[in-house]
């Protein structure tokens, strides 16, 4: 049967997928524009079929080029994980591993990367960050070897595991009226003007379950698209927020107060996980037997810290 495209034209295609236009994908890959167009059209004339279309600046896949896709994928990692595998059978310790972590993880997952690298310094880390949705839209695709967030998605088959606590603080301006209380109801906190993460976003959902559950109303004043923005709008006093304590503890927090409001911290788990019918490379098994194992205490004097600052 004769080939329907090479490994470099199918590892081009990924790369579209992943970055969503010609220009991006040709950045990650290093390659020019005009080297990227050439393959996919070269691909898509073997093929018979356009694997993709053009509407405005989205790019949307056809049935074909989604097939294609499909098996892209899984002839990548065949050949990812042959390398390691025979990597392993040679004594050396690398291969390639692949991260993508709600924004929040973003302050944390770093420090575990470096020692981890520390021990096995042939790792290649692809490391991406993103909003919960956007996660999870990258685990619909299998693009990933581990996810970290503290809410897993219900509806994709998972295995789990849970390695860190992740306190969500009430923050205010450090001049604030209320930064001098002792005390303060939830009530009094959620009249203050809020400042909010945006839909998607994991710590949103967390406030919103809490609310929920506590029959209780925001003040919204700003719906803001990062924490470091939000940490910025609370420090120029726009209002008050709450955000995972690790923002602060692996953030900037001068000018920030945690504020001792009743019934907070809103107590949640990071987890990490990846797909229930994924098969682990042998460097992402040890990767994962380390975070459970050993990795994670490299964050306990942290969380300490961390759970310290929010009573």
């Amino acid at each position: 049967m004769a080939s329907i495209g090479t490994l470099r034209q199918l590892q081009i295609l990924l790369a579209l997928r992943e970055h969503g236009s010609v220009t991006a994908a040709s950045e990650a890959l290093y390659l020019t524009q005009p080297t990227v167009s050439m393959q996919l059209k070269n691909l898509a004339d073997k093929i018979g079929m356009p694997l993709y279309q053009q509407h405005g600046k989205s790019l949307q896949f056809t049935d074909a080029g989604l097939e294609v896709l499909k098996t892209a994928k899984n002839v990548v990692d065949c050949f990812d994980q042959l390398e390691m595998r025979l990597n392993a059978l040679k004594g050396l310790n690398s291969g390639k591993l692949r991260i993508a972590v709600v924004s929040t993880a973003k302050y944390f997952i770093p420090h575990l990367l470096g020692e981890f690298c520390k021990l096995y310094p042939n790792v290649e880390v692809n490391f991406s960050v993103g909003n919960r949705q956007q996660v999870v839209d990258r685990m619909k695709d299998n693009l990933d070897d581990f996810y970290v967030f503290t809410y897993p998605p219900k509806e994709i088959k998972l295995v789990t595991t849970k390695f860190l606590d992740n306190p969500l603080v009430a923050i205010a301006h450090s001049q604030h009226p209320l930064a001098q209380k002792k005390r303060i109801s939830l009530q009094q906190f959620f009249k203050l003007p809020f400042l909010l993460r945006e839909q998607g976003s994991g710590t949103r959902y967390a406030i919103e379950r809490f609310l929920e559950k506590k029959q209780l109303q925001l003040n919204t004043r700003m719906i803001i698209e990062s924490n470091e923005a939000i940490r910025h709008s609370v420090m120029s006093d726009l209002g008050v927020s709450i955000l995972s304590a690790y923002t602060l503890v692996y953030g900037e927090d001068a000018g920030l107060s945690v504020l001792p409001v009743t019934g907070l911290p809103i107590r949640s788990q990071w987890y990490m996980g990846y797909l229930e019918n994924k098969q682990l490379s042998p460097i992402a098994q040890r990767f994962l037997e380390w975070v459970t194992t050993e990795g994670y205490k490299q964050l306990e004097k942290q969380s300490r810290k961390v759970l310290k600052h929010s009573h």
